[in-house]
């Protein structure tokens, strides 16, 4: 491209980034479903494992379909990087594995995904990294947790499920005056509708099991950031350790990039109907969605998202009981705990995404027996209301 040339958009990005097309000159992305590759010679195969020549050399760390998504999904978060996964978790797990060493402090926000929670109390607590866990929305918390020893900031926003926004400029921020590093799970927005690394972060987390596929249909999980930090700890992890993202799912993920932007638009608009009408209903007391004046985050989210998302949570009166009732009478939402598909989900957090943690720490996390999620679909919107009444009549 030259000077004068403008850069390419989002959407064309999301289409095209990262395709190099073989000498079939084929037009949709291949798949490579294979473990190994031939060399042309022995001397050629050395200088491939020494580093010393690029290219191919096992598909646990090399291979082209996944290197496609991963420099399309780079792209889309204007990063110099990205190390695809197996899974959201593992993603989160490769980057503590490569940045970290026993004897490290990670602050986390109180207001994450249960297994992340799991993840740092039970797994990296095992191997001398301590997490000290504090309120998203108190950056005065968040300064006095940190300590000498403490080399990583990690957050989602919006979080799951009560969609609270941190202001990621500000961690930043902070995060760098006490040289730490910043990780933002980014999964709830993507890129489509929010870039923390524009914001001051040194690394985004996703769960491409979400809306990057956007109709359920795979695992997996992406780090993106810097050469430095990504290119080396990050994939050296992975390299040696194999939290591999599959050929196959890495193609279905390239496919669900094609259409990200438009159906994030979709579920944010239909998510902010969705509020607005339970915000109406008898029997919910409260609803969380950030597009919502109400929502205390609402002008930092306006501020440094280009839209709200497609997660709505609120609390029914009667707690655990009333939300069963109303989740097992609903007849188009999908009763499961994932989000970010084409179909509506709807779960209860506090027994199913949340349900390992204590209920000390639930409490903490503002998890209410009440509280009721859902991840809002492509279908008809008057449907989805439709149905949702006929939960709440229960």
């Amino acid at each position: 491209m030259s000077e004068t040339e403008s850069s390419p958009g989002f959407d064309t990005l999301a289409v095209r980034a990262g395709q190099q097309r073989t000498g079939e000159l084929e037009h949709a992305e291949p798949i490579f479903p294979t473990s190994s590759y031939v060399f042309e010679s022995a001397a050629a195969a050395a200088a491939r494992f020494s580093g010393e020549q690029p290219g191919n050399i096992y598909s646990r760390f090399t291979n082209p379909t996944v290197r496609t998504f991963e420099q399309r999904l780079a792209a889309l978060e204007n990063a110099e990087r990205c190390v695809a996964t197996a899974s959201g978790m593992s993603a989160i797990y490769a980057t503590c594995a490569g940045l970290l060493a026993a004897g490290d402090h990670i602050v986390s926000s109180r207001s994450v995904f249960g297994s992340t929670t799991l993840l740092f109390d039970n797994y990296l607590r095992k191997f001398g990294i301590d997490t000290t866990f504090v309120p998203q929305q108190d950056l005065a918390a968040w300064e006095a947790a940190i300590q000498p020893r403490t080399r990583l900031l990690f957050l989602e926003t919006p979080s799951n499920p009560l969609t609270e926004i941190a202001d990621i400029a500000a961690l930043a921020q902070l995060a760098h005056a006490h040289d730490c590093l910043l990780v933002v799970d980014n999964c709830f927005c993507t890129p489509a509708l929010q870039r923390p690394l524009a914001l001051g972060a040194d690394i985004v987390i996703h769960s491409a099991t979400k809306y990057l596929d956007g109709q359920g249909r795979c695992v997996g999980g992406a780090v993106v950031g810097s050469e430095a930090l990504v290119g080396g700890a990050v994939y050296g992890f992975l390299r040696t350790c194999g939290p591999s993202m599959s050929p196959f799912n890495a193609w279905v993920f390239l496919k669900g990039l094609e259409t990200l932007s438009l159906r994030m638009q979709a579920h944010c608009h239909s998510a902010g109907r969705l509020a607005q009408w339970l915000q109406e209903q008898a029997g919910v007391t409260r609803v969380f969605y950030p597009g919502l004046e109400s929502h205390p985050q609402h002008a930092l989210a306006a501020r440094q998202q280009s839209g709200f998302g497609g997660i709505v949570a609120f609390e029914v009166e009667g707690g655990q009981a009333a939300a069963w009732r109303l989740i097992d009478a609903t007849r188009i939402c999908s009763i499961t705990a994932n989000l970010g598909d084409a179909k509506t989900t709807i779960t209860h957090p506090a027994t199913t995404t949340h349900g390992r943690l204590s209920q000390q720490q639930r409490q903490e996390a503002g998890i209410a027996d009440g509280l009721v999620r859902v991840a809002v679909g492509l279908e008809t919107f008057e449907d989805l209301c439709a149905d949702l009444a006929r939960g709440l009549k229960a």
